[in-house]
């Protein structure tokens, strides 16, 4: 069987490293802070493609700057 990479959010370091809080990042998109939470702890199922759009203009980032291809083991 083949072993794929993956795709792993990276939005906490981010917004640590660029020193961001969470609450403001909330406020400037607009969405609800247990979501920011969430991609921040990597506890999302699926990706919703508008939230990344919406953090992404939030921070004046790219979307490689929070999502980071890992390769398998």
């Amino acid at each position: 069987m083949q072993n794929w990479n993956k795709i792993e959010i990276e939005l906490d370091e981010y917004i640590k490293k660029n020193k961001i809080s969470r609450s403001s990042l909330t406020r400037n998109t607009g969405l609800q802070y247990s979501q920011i939470l969430k991609y921040c702890r990597k506890d999302i199922q699926r990706i919703d493609l508008t939230v990344l759009a919406k953090i992404c203009t939030a921070l004046n980032c790219k979307i490689t700057d929070i999502l980071k291809l890992k390769k398998s083991d």
